[in-house]
């Protein structure tokens, strides 16, 4: 069994600090009676969210909400959709949001907006916005909400993605030790071909059948991870030294992920990835900087 060596805390002070401006800001758009905000987090699989009637303090309450659930958020990070419905007219319209609107029963809100943050290529997250009284949401308003979710989107990305990743750190391995890399681009086929590269290299290194394809799986989940999460690609380095292969996915992006104060969540769904992962090696763990993460996984092939 490989040692296993605790995570760094990341620290959540830029996520939460921009959650507080956001809600602050949000909290002011006209009519608005409740706002929250939603980041997506453990590659794809989840959303963080808050809301502006949540205590405040050295971090914000934050909880977790199931990424694959049918709910007006998911779909509009999902497919960009700007939401703008009363709250009868989202049953009528869409039976699949029924759920969502039955937990509105007992409040007084009529009316909501859910708006995803603009993003080139995935949204981050997107916001959610409760009315006491009934909307237009004619252009206008839909004008005026896109444009504040492109400025917190973009407020958003210089926390979770600085411009400015840096290389991958020199690393001098121990003498003997069997070393491949390989440079994973922005782009979903990237997944598969990185698969290949470790497949290729761990049967030309004579790795057991069995141990390669538990590798192949883990790098595979941490690949697409990283793919999703950051929206940017990520370098493979692949060690074998005395029968433990250690594989590091590095990825271009680094996020700055808020607590969670709340422990229990029944939500499934939830960071399948990385359980999987946790199931199928000897240790594995995660390394951040100012720019970026690490997530590496240890296994004994011999």
């Amino acid at each position: 069994m490989v040692p296993r060596t605790p995570d760094p805390v990341v620290p959540p002070d830029g996520v939460d600090g921009w959650a507080a401006s956001a809600l602050d800001e949000l909290g002011r758009l006209p009519g608005v009676a409740r706002a929250g905000v939603a980041v997506v987090e453990g590659g794809g699989r989840r959303l963080l969210f808050t809301a502006s009637d949540r205590p405040r303090g050295s971090t914000h309450e934050w909880c977790h909400l199931d990424a694959f659930a049918t709910a007006p958020l998911n779909h509009a990070i999902a497919t960009g959709d700007l939401v703008g419905e009363a709250l009868a007219d989202l049953t009528a319209r869409d039976g699949r949001w029924a759920d969502f609107v039955a937990a509105q029963r007992d409040t007084p809100y009529v009316a909501v907006a859910v708006v995803p943050f603009a993003d080139e290529q995935r949204a981050p997250g997107g916001f959610v916005l409760y009315y006491e009284r009934s909307q237009a949401f004619d252009p206008a308003q839909r004008a005026d909400l896109r444009e504040t979710a492109e400025r917190l989107g973009r407020a958003l990305r210089t926390i979770l993605r600085p411009a400015a990743g840096p290389a991958v750190a020199p690393h001098r391995p121990v003498p003997g030790t069997l070393v491949a890399e390989h440079e994973m681009p922005a782009d979903a086929a990237g997944v598969g071909v990185a698969r290949r590269f470790l497949r290729e290299t761990l049967t030309d290194w004579s790795v057991a059948a069995d141990a390669a394809d538990r590798a192949v799986l883990c790098l595979s989940e941490l690949a697409t991870n990283a793919l999703i999460h950051t929206g940017g690609g990520c370098h493979v380095r692949v060690e074998l030294l005395d029968g433990v292969l250690t594989t590091r996915v590095h990825d271009n992006g680094a996020t700055a992920e808020p607590r969670v104060r709340a422990t229990h969540d029944p939500l499934p769904g939830n960071g399948h990835g990385l359980r999987l992962v946790d199931a199928l090696v000897d240790d594995w763990g995660r390394t951040t900087d100012a720019h970026s993460a690490a997530v590496w996984f240890a296994l004994a092939v011999s």
